[in-house]
């Protein structure tokens, strides 16, 4: 009987000894990919270049409803022939107008998506290193549809994965966080 008790004691102490030694912690994942200075940066460059081509673009429409008005203006002077063969024409280059937009619009979403989720996942290999070198046994990820509904204050690693990620120096209140 008191081996058995023993044998309890001894497992039940075991058991408490590794839950003392488990480290966890959790980040707002919003937040660390949205403060990454890469992410912001690429999200600075795609929206310029959206901007870049959206003017080409518009610049390419205006220059079209001037042919078009143009046109509107001696159609009336035209052969019947000819006024077919013009707008022929000019709903060819309005169909080529619409494809490049869209294309043009798909090589900026298509880059754009790529790049973030390039990031993201540079973000989330970022957290599992920072894990195994910190000795965490778990990090949880806080998302805005809310998959951690409380954590102690102390247990947010936000703030200092978002400082280590962009190389800035942390101050004493993130590391006295962490403590």
């Amino acid at each position: 009987m008191r081996k058995c008790i023993w044998i309890a004691v001894a497992l039940v102490t075991m058991i408490s000894c590794n839950q003392q030694t488990e480290k966890t912690g959790y980040v707002n994942n919003t937040k660390v990919v949205s403060d990454f200075k890469e992410m912001k940066e690429a999200q600075d460059k795609w929206t310029k270049k959206n901007n870049e081509v959206r003017a080409e673009l518009e610049e390419k429409a205006k220059q079209f409803q001037i042919e078009v008005q143009g046109y509107q203006n001696i159609m009336k002077s035209m052969t019947k022939g000819n006024r077919e063969k013009k707008e022929q024409e000019l709903m060819t280059k309005q169909q080529n107008l619409q494809r490049e937009q869209q294309g043009r619009m798909q090589e900026i979403q298509q880059g754009s998506q790529k790049e973030i989720d390039s990031i993201i996942g540079k973000v989330k290999d970022f957290i599992k290193e920072y894990g195994k070198n910190n000795g965490y046994t778990y990090i949880y990820g806080e998302t805005e549809v809310g998959n951690i509904f409380y954590a102690k204050e102390e247990l947010d690693l936000t703030d200092k994965i978002i400082a280590e990620l962009n190389g800035d120096q942390i101050d004493q209140t993130t590391t006295k966080k962490e403590e």
